[in-house]
């Protein structure tokens, strides 16, 4: 399947992100915020990356631009809860692929996961 970057700060959150998806045949690597996620991005390639919004640090959106300004072009996913729908608006507008807000349901997540990956593969 795929090689997928999770980035966000709440330990369980990544926990439950990479049981669903290894689950689901892929491959994850975790970070725990956006300055060890753009490190981990360089470092194992991944083909989608999926970002919370909210963080210390380096917040999801700050994330996302850098990625996009020296990154490969790959499919950013931004997720967030609690927060108001204009940060997830935002970050799609400023190079998110696509944005999911929390607390969404294990299909949800699989099925944006496998349209992301499904378009940013080339044809066959």
């Amino acid at each position: 399947m795929a090689n997928i970057l999770v980035i966000d700060d709440e330990l369980p959150m990544r926990r439950l992100l990479t049981r669903l998806l290894t689950a689901a045949g892929h491959t994850v690597h975790a970070a725990a915020d956006g300055q060890v996620g753009i490190a981990l991005f360089h470092e194992v390639a991944p083909e989608l990356v999926i970002t919370d919004i909210v963080m210390p640090e380096m917040e999801g959106i700050e994330t996302i631009r850098e990625l996009r300004r020296n990154g490969r072009p790959v499919p950013i996913l931004a997720i967030s809860g609690g927060t108001p729908p204009v940060y997830l608006r935002a970050a799609a507008e400023l190079g998110a692929t696509a944005a999911l807000p929390k607390p969404f349901a294990a299909d949800a997540l699989l099925s944006t996961v496998n349209e992301l990956l499904a378009a940013a593969s080339p044809p066959k």
